[in-house]
């Protein structure tokens, strides 16, 4: 990985617009591992679960709450991303992990995801403080206009969270205040090469199209907190969200042995468990 720290001028980036993009954050050898080590993983596979849009098109996506020593834990725990999410979260408390999903939107089938705030599901956790929450995505492989890459309204973390309803199994925000921010704000679409990262801010509105192209779209997403915003409705096993960190050196990536994620381990959300999807 890089070594560079964000700079001042990137911090305040991130604050003004809601998201930043870091250009190739992780190498073409750390890209190639944390692939090879996604598609292989049958853990991952068992676990996903199948997301429809409001058209009936679905996308895939595992997602757990451990951060263990496996290829995926190394990356989510590596100094230079935990000290960038500092950076940017509001307040002064540990950092913790919150969740990390592996979404993959396969080729010609993978499914759109409605316009939303991720702090619009947080919410349904009584997490009280958006500020303190934040993703980061790691493209896993190209992600562009054609693949149905991430898209957001520049800006609209500053309208603070605004109502949230299910459209197909997902759970989406207003269309009347998406529809004015649309009127006011930037539309911006975040195409990715392997290898860059995203941070975006918890109450910025983002979505992304179907998959109509030939070429698959997988990211992992990785969400933080700090460990004083409690989630009041989370459950006592999914207590990694005011767990700080065990942070680990940016080469253990590459260096450690490392696996794909334990059958045991990893605390993998089930469906119908997710008080954000009732």
């Amino acid at each position: 990985m890089t070594k560079q720290p964000l700079t001042p001028a990137q911090i305040q980036q991130y604050h003004e617009d809601g998201f930043l993009v870091i250009r190739s954050f992780l190498n073409a050898e750390e890209v190639e591992k944390l692939y090879n080590v996604a598609i292989d993983d049958s853990t991952i596979s068992k676990h996903a679960i199948n997301v429809n849009d409001s058209s009936g098109k679905r996308s895939k996506l595992s997602l757990w709450y451990k951060s263990g020593n496996d290829v995926f834990g190394l990356l989510t725990r590596s100094k230079q991303l935990v000290d960038s999410v500092d950076k940017l979260l509001d307040g002064n408390a540990a950092v913790c992990h919150f969740h990390s999903k592996l979404m993959q939107k396969e080729p010609r089938v993978g499914g759109a995801w409605e316009w939303h705030q991720d702090y619009g599901y947080w919410y349904k956790n009584e997490f009280l403080l958006p500020e303190q929450m934040m993703s980061v995505m790691v493209a896993v492989t190209d992600a562009n206009k054609a693949n149905g890459c991430l898209q957001v309204i520049k800006g609209s973390h500053k309208m603070g969270r605004v109502e949230h309803g299910f459209s197909g199994e997902q759970v989406g925000a207003s269309q009347r205040y998406v529809d004015l921010s649309l009127k006011t704000m930037e539309h911006v679409f975040v195409e990715l090469k392997a290898g860059d990262v995203l941070f975006f801010h918890s109450n910025i509105l983002h979505r992304s199209e179907a998959n109509l192209s030939d070429s698959p779209r997988w990211s992992m997403i990785s969400c933080y907190n700090r460990s004083t915003n409690i989630g009041y409705s989370e459950s006592s096993s999914n207590s990694s969200s005011i767990e700080p960190i065990d942070v680990v050196p940016n080469e253990a990536l590459l260096e450690w042995e490392t696996a794909g994620l334990a059958e045991d381990g990893a605390d993998f959300l089930r469906k119908e468990a997710d008080v954000a999807l009732k």
